[in-house]
């Protein structure tokens, strides 16, 4: 029988691995912002990629926010405009 409490691994792990370092090491600008907010949307309850969900949480920390702040604030972000408007992001990921 399959050991169902095995970690699994993230298909975009390597990609947001990359941007969770860069959220570590950068400012709570309003893109970094809604990167930690939607990652953190999806890594929540994910079986696995430990590391990247402690280091979300550091960075959380860091920026001296909690989880409702931060969305509240998200949220805002969004509705002000397109935060994504120019970056070369063909696609929207939600996976």
């Amino acid at each position: 029988m399959a050991d169902i409490t095995k970690d699994q691994q993230h298909p975009q792990y390597k990609t947001d691995r990359q941007v969770v370092s860069q959220l570590l090491a950068g400012d709570a600008t309003d893109l970094n912002l809604v990167e930690l907010a939607r990652l953190m949307i999806r890594y929540d309850g994910f079986p696995g990629a430990r590391d990247i969900q402690a280091d979300l949480k550091k960075a959380l920390s860091r920026w001296q926010l909690t989880e409702s702040e931060l969305f509240e604030k998200t949220r805002a972000i969004h509705q002000q405009g397109d935060v994504y408007k120019g970056l070369g992001r063909g696609r929207e990921d939600w996976s």
